[in-house]
């Protein structure tokens, strides 16, 4: 399903060098590694936000190493969320639709869906510097699923979060995997949380896959 062959990204003086990994369909997995060896220019990188040096990445066999990121069929929800400040939830779940050139009908219906099953139907009209953290994973996590990628990339996305609303979150990641059947590549620290979540656990020392 994801592929990364030989992948090269040099910025400065930061190197990652011939990193190959690979995911298959459906496949949840986690990536773990201390700060700063590049699990997040990873995530950029499939997701068409870093270009690569040199290598490939493949989805479905299709080359995807020169594309747009709107062409990759990746959702991405990151540390930071990136949700936009002055629209509401509603618009926010719906951006990527919208740039995609989703008819309005078409794309209501589909934000109505996403946040039923994602328990932020109550909130579509709340603009999202009145939400929770709970609330803003959840429509960060809308936003990103809004299009029915085939891909999710998460980075750290429940660090911030307290123990009880952590937990909520891994049970709707569960639901999430159920419901949709996507492939997740998940950026965490937290060993007990790619254990719960992941398939399988992979390791980025020293700029390289163990």
């Amino acid at each position: 399903m994801i592929e990364l062959k030989n992948i090269s990204i040099v910025s400065g003086s930061f190197a990652l060098r011939d990193v190959s990994l690979s995911l298959q369909h459906g496949e949840y997995v986690a990536l773990m590694g201390r700060t700063g060896q590049g699990k997040t220019t990873i995530l950029e990188a499939i997701a068409g936000l870093r270009m690569v040096t040199s290598g490939d990445i493949l989805m479905d066999g299709r080359n995807v190493t020169r594309l747009a990121p709107a062409e990759r069929g990746v959702g991405y929800v990151p540390q930071d969320l990136a949700l936009f400040p002055t629209m509401t939830v509603r618009e926010n779940v719906g951006f990527a639709l919208k740039v995609r050139g989703v008819a309005k009908a078409e794309r209501d219906a589909r934000v109505h869906d996403v946040a039923e099953w994602l328990g932020i139907s109550r909130l579509l009209d709340r603009r999202v510097t009145m939400l929770s953290g709970g609330e803003a994973q959840r429509t960060a996590l809308g936003r990103a699923l809004s299009f029915k990628p085939k891909v999710l990339l998460l980075d750290e996305p429940f660090s911030a979060l307290d123990d009880e609303t952590r937990q909520e979150m891994h049970a709707l990641m569960v639901s999430v995997r159920t419901h949709t059947g996507v492939t997740v590549l998940h950026v965490t620290h937290n060993r007990a949380e790619a254990t719960a979540l992941a398939d399988r656990v992979i390791q980025l020392e020293a700029g390289a896959i163990q």
